[in-house]
C-alpha cells in the first residue's frame, strides 16, 4: 500500500512548475537533428553515387567486353580471311603446278611421238635405201656377169666360165666384208679399196669384151661396164653411211649446222664482250668524273673553311698531316672543331651558344609570365556571369551528372578568424557554465 503526499501552500494545492525554454538545448538539438538529416543525405548521395558508379562500371564493363569480344571478332574475321587468302593461294599455286606438269608430260609426249615418227622414218628410209643399194647392185651383177659370160666362152678352155663368178664376186665378197667391219666397229677402208679395183677390173674387161668381140657389141660392153662400177659404189656409199651413223660422225648437214650455231655463239659471245668493254669504259669514265667531281668539291670545301674558319683549319690540316690523310675529311673537320670550340656540333661556337641560350630565356619569360591588361586571363573572369540554364546538362565531366569525387586538398582550407570561431563554439558547448 502507497502513500501519496499531496503538495500544499496554506491549505491550497501546489501549481506544477512550467518547464523552462533552454536555447542551447534546442540549439543543440537543432544540430543534431540538421547533422542527422545532413548525414542521411550525405549517405543517400553516397549510396546514390556509389549505384550511379557501379552502373557506370557496369557499363564501362559491359563496354569493354563488348569492344573487346568485337575485337576477338574481327581478329578471327582477318584470320579467316588470311586463310582463306592463303588456301586460295595454294589452290592457284597447285592449279599452276597441275598446269606446268601437264604442259611438260603434253611437251614431253610430243617429243617422244616426234622421236618415234623420226625413228620410224629413220628405219624405213634406211630399209629402202638398204634394199634399193642391194637391188641396183643384183641389176647391175644381172647385167654384168652375161657380158662377162660370152667374152670368157672359150669351148677348148672351159674352165674360163667361171671367171666372171670370182670378178663380180669379188666386189660382192668385200661388200659383205666391209658390211661386218661396219657391225664390227674396225676399219672398213681396206673394204672399200678392194671393192672399187675388183669393180674396175671388171668393168675394164666388160669394156674390153664389148670393144674386141663383136658378138658382144660396144653398147653393151660399155652398159655391162657401168654395171660393174654402179652396184658396188651405190652399195659401198650405203655401208659408209651406217658406218658414219655407227661410228657417230655427224653428217654435212649437222656440220653446217654445228657451224651456224657456232658461229651465232662466236657473235653473241663477241657482242656480250663488246657490251661488257662498252660498259666498262662507261663506268671508268663515270668512276673518273665522279672522282673529279669530289675532287673539285673537297677543294672548294678546303678554301672555304681555310678563309672563313682558320684557326680551326690549322689544327684540321694538322691532324691530316699527321694522319696522312690526302684530304681534311669530315670527321678530321668534327673533331678540330671540337678540339677549337669545345662545340660537338659542327658550325656553333661558344658566342652563338650563349647567344641561343639567352633567346631561349627570354622566349620562356615571354611565354610563361602573366598576362595583364584587357586580355588578362584575372581579368577575363570578372564581371557578371549568365545564369545557368537548370535543364541544360552538367558539362563538368561527361558522367552524366554524377558529381565528381572529392579528394584532400581539392577544397580551400578555412581561415584562421573561422577556426579561432569554431573552437570558441566547441568550448562553450563542452563547459556550459
Amino acid at each position: 500500500m502507497t502513500t501519496s503526499v499531496e503538495k500544499k501552500v496554506n491549505g491550497s494545492p501546489l501549481a506544477s512548475p512550467e518547464p523552462r525554454f533552454d536555447p542551447r538545448a534546442l540549439a543543440e538539438a537543432e544540430a543534431i537533428r540538421t547533422r542527422a538529416a545532413a548525414e542521411a543525405d550525405a549517405l543517400r548521395i553516397k549510396a546514390e553515387g556509389e549505384a550511379k558508379a557501379a552502373e557506370i562500371l557496369a557499363a564501362e564493363q559491359a563496354e569493354k567486353e563488348r569492344l573487346t569480344n568485337e575485337r576477338a571478332r574481327l581478329a578471327q574475321e582477318r584470320k579467316q580471311a588470311d586463310h582463306d587468302v592463303y588456301l586460295a593461294k595454294k589452290a592457284a599455286e597447285a592449279a599452276k603446278a597441275e598446269a606446268d606438269r601437264e604442259k611438260a608430260d603434253a611437251a614431253e609426249a610430243e617429243a617422244e611421238a616426234l622421236e618415234v615418227r623420226i625413228a620410224k622414218e629413220q628405219k624405213r628410209s634406211e630399209r629402202w635405201w638398204k634394199w634399193g643399194a642391194r637391188g641396183i647392185y643384183a641389176v647391175g651383177l644381172v647385167i654384168a656377169a652375161p657380158v662377162q659370160f660370152m667374152h670368157f666362152w672359150d669351148p677348148h678352155r672351159k674352165f674360163l666360165i667361171a671367171a666372171p663368178a670370182l670378178l663380180e664376186g669379188f666386189a660382192l665378197v668385200l661388200a659383205f666384208g666391209a658390211a661386218w667391219a661396219v657391225a664390227h666397229r674396225r676399219d672398213v677402208r681396206p673394204y672399200r679399196v678392194g671393192i672399187m679395183v675388183g669393180a674396175v677390173i671388171a668393168a675394164a674387161v666388160n669394156l674390153y669384151g664389148g670393144m674386141t668381140d663383136p658378138a658382144i657389141g660396144l653398147n653393151a660392153g660399155i652398159i655391162g661396164a657401168i654395171a660393174s662400177l654402179g652396184g658396188p659404189i651405190v652399195l659401198m656409199t650405203y655401208e659408209h653411211g651406217i658406218a658414219q651413223k655407227v661410228d657417230g660422225i655427224p653428217s654435212g648437214r649437222e656440220r653446217r649446222a654445228a657451224e651456224r650455231a657456232k658461229a651465232q655463239a662466236d657473235a653473241a659471245r663477241e657482242k656480250a664482250r663488246a657490251e661488257k668493254q662498252a660498259a666498262d669504259t662507261k663506268a671508268a669514265a663515270e668512276r673518273v668524273a665522279r672522282e673529279k667531281a669530289a675532287e673539285e668539291e673537297q677543294t672548294r670545301k678546303d678554301a672555304d673553311r681555310e678563309a672563313t674558319h682558320g684557326d680551326v683549319w690549322q689544327v684540321a690540316d694538322a691532324i691530316r698531316s699527321a694522319r696522312g690523310s690526302r684530304f681534311v675529311t669530315d670527321q678530321i673537320w668534327a673533331e678540330s672543331w671540337f678540339l677549337v670550340t669545345g662545340c660537338k656540333t659542327v658550325g656553333i661556337r661558344p658566342e652563338i651558344e650563349a647567344q641561343s641560350r639567352a633567346a631561349q630565356a627570354h622566349m620562356r619569360t615571354v611565354t610563361e609570365a602573366p598576362v595583364f591588361g584587357e586580355f588578362s586571363l584575372i581579368e577575363s573572369q570578372k564581371g557578371p556571369r549568365s545564369k545557368r540554364d537548370p535543364n541544360a546538362p552538367d558539362g563538368r565531366r561527361n558522367n552524366g551528372g554524377t558529381p565528381p569525387v572529392r579528394r584532400a586538398g581539392d577544397s580551400q582550407p578555412p581561415s584562421p578568424i573561422a577556426r579561432t570561431q569554431a573552437r570558441l563554439e566547441q568550448s562553450t558547448q563542452k563547459d556550459p557554465s
